[in-house]
């Protein structure tokens, strides 16, 4: 699991404990994760708005704008639109939270959120043994994306 937090901070520390490289190999390689805000930027394949020195891990062929909803003041809740997770609406929680602007063929979009305008923020994805969320489902206290993930690790290391 690739938490929130801060996204840059993550990339230097990987570097200076030397765990960057192994983690990458075990992403490459099929270890099952998932990131959760500063956890989706860190599992993006590109980045658009970030310092020119940040790295990702990579693994998810997604374009991801970091702090695409504003500042810390600008964080908000939203029920997530899409039909994922099933059930009752799973409501978010979003603090400086990134956006997916584009992805490859290969991802499924899980979730959205309104914008405005009436189009959608894409704001969940899965690749693979890949999963990521723009929002902070811990906070929510709804245990239905964790339990996906959990599922997701059983079925792929099943099959493996």
């Amino acid at each position: 699991v690739l938490p929130g937090g801060e996204s840059t901070t993550i990339d230097k520390l990987s570097r200076i404990f030397e765990v960057r490289d192994p983690l990458i190999a075990a992403l490459r390689a099929g270890l099952p994760a998932y990131g959760s805000c500063a956890g989706m930027i860190m599992l993006a394949d590109r980045l658009v708005d970030a310092p020119s020195d940040q790295q990702t891990f990579g693994g998810l062929d997604i374009t991801v704008r970091r702090n695409a909803f504003g500042r810390q003041t600008d964080s908000f809740e939203a029920d997530l639109t899409g039909g994922w997770p099933t059930g009752d609406p799973f409501r978010a929680v979003f603090i400086r939270a990134p956006e997916v602007v584009a992805y490859g063929s290969e991802v499924e979009v899980l979730a959205t959120v309104p914008r405005p305008d009436g189009s959608e923020h894409v704001v969940a994805v899965r690749q693979g043994s890949l999963l990521a969320t723009a929002f902070h489902p811990e906070v929510a206290g709804d245990p239905r994306i964790h339990g996906y993930f959990v599922e997701l690790v059983r079925t792929v290391t099943a099959t493996s």
